[in-house]
């Protein structure tokens, strides 16, 4: 069995962003879930995670990304979720998956890399 499971890492002035692709689940969370650690323990405190390439996300990631928000506000930090501009009308799983949940209205999420990253931008609506 071949797991496509990829995050890469990026700056863009004050934030780290990962980008995520491939399933976000049992076999794969624990591996985001390093790479945040590993962010923090850098000392950067301001984290976008691009999730628009997941097109799998079962609780498992879901538990990763509500962990992740968790220690980046223990540290006086940011989480920002980058999601398709549609959601879940452009068919993403991640956002369906944080919304039949319920847990959606917990991050603040942005459409593409420079919107998240601009201190300005408004994120998009539940």
């Amino acid at each position: 069995m071949v797991v496509t499971f990829n995050v890469t890492d990026q700056e863009h002035g004050e934030w780290a962003v990962l980008r995520v692709s491939g399933e976000l689940d049992l076999l794969t969370s624990p591996v985001l879930r390093q790479r945040v650690h590993d962010v923090v323990a850098d000392g950067r405190h301001r984290l976008v995670l691009d999730l628009s390439e997941v097109w799998f996300c079962d609780s498992s990631g879901v538990g990763v990304l509500i962990a992740s928000r968790r220690l980046l506000r223990s540290c006086q930090g940011s989480l920002r979720l980058i999601l398709p501009a549609r959601g879940a009308a452009d068919g993403s799983h991640v956002n369906k998956v944080l919304g039949a949940l319920g847990v959606r209205r917990l991050f603040e999420i942005h459409p593409d890399v420079p919107s998240a990253v601009d201190e300005d931008a408004r994120p998009l609506s539940a």
